[in-house]
């Protein structure tokens, strides 16, 4: 099963690694959201992917006994998706903002921020 994981995982990483490398805006915050999928899979992967038998402490135990899941990675996993879904809420939002400011979504077109090459940046002749 392991095998199969990093494979995917690795799929993921490279489409996500290379859609963040395409000239585009949304491109960019699909390739972000791939990748942090990535991310959490391998995470989740790392803490001992089983069926064996839930996370769960018996009454009076201290400890889990036996085989189980790890608890960790699927709550760090579970917290990151989260937060991965907020990050690419709030990305997305800023792309509309753009695209409706600026008339388009292209990181080239998108240099109104930027200083005039030659500029300081603070008005005086540089």
């Amino acid at each position: 099963m392991e095998p199969v994981l990093a494979l995917t995982v690795g799929v993921l990483a490279a489409c996500g690694v290379w859609l963040m490398l395409a000239r585009h805006l949304l491109r960019f915050v699909l390739g972000l959201t791939l990748l942090g999928a990535a991310a959490n899979l391998s995470v989740f992967t790392a803490g001992r992917v089983t069926a064996d038998a839930a996370p769960l402490i018996p009454e009076g135990a201290i400890a889990l006994e036996g085989a189980a899941a790890n608890p960790l990675p699927q709550a760090l996993v579970l917290t990151a998706i989260v937060i991965g879904f907020g990050l690419s809420a709030f990305a997305l939002a800023l792309a509309l903002a753009a695209q409706k400011r600026l008339g388009g979504v292209d990181p080239e077109t998108m240099r109104v921020a930027e200083p005039v090459k030659g500029s300081s940046g603070r008005g005086d002749a540089a």
